[in-house]
């Protein structure tokens, strides 16, 4: 999935469909299923061009994330840029793997996101109890075959 040549305006595009579908309208009762986009277009990027998209554009997707959820600033920032750092740090790895392996590993990766984003705001004094906001994570291990896949059509059309 390595490639040389990566389309920007593509990137672009998955990461604005990204945002949107993080703020979209979701039914209330579901909303805590809602899988955790901008760490799929992370992890997906970051895979498919290592050498371009890293641990500053992961940091700087996460900063919009904070400021659309109106969280404290440099949460979603450093749970993105951990997820980067992970997928970087195992990226040849990753993609030998099949994709049943793939999105356990997703899952593991946003659920590390999603549980340093619950401690900070934890420390923060949110009080919470349970492992709902673990969630996101599942349905994001869950959608990430259907996501990949999509996006590589995508870029084999455009590409």
């Amino acid at each position: 999935m390595l490639i040389r040549s990566v389309s920007y305006p593509l990137f672009v595009a998955a990461a604005l469909l990204a945002l949107v579908g993080t703020i979209s309208l979701f039914p209330q009762s579901l909303s805590q299923w809602r899988p955790e986009w901008v760490g799929l277009v992370v992890v997906y990027w970051v895979l498919r061009a290592p050498n371009t998209f890293g641990v500053f554009t992961a940091w700087v997707l996460g900063l919009l994330v904070d400021v659309l959820r109106a969280d404290i600033l440099g949460m979603n920032a450093l749970a993105m840029a951990l997820i980067a750092y992970l997928v970087l740090a195992a990226h040849q790895r990753f993609q030998l793997f099949p994709l049943a392996q793939q999105s356990l590993l997703v899952f593991l990766l946003v659920g590390l996101a999603q549980m340093v984003v619950h401690f900070l705001h934890q420390l923060l004094g949110a009080s919470s109890s349970g492992f709902n906001y673990l969630l996101p994570a599942v349905t994001s291990g869950l959608v990430w075959p259907i996501f990949r896949a999509f996006w590589d059509a995508v870029n084999r059309k455009l590409g």
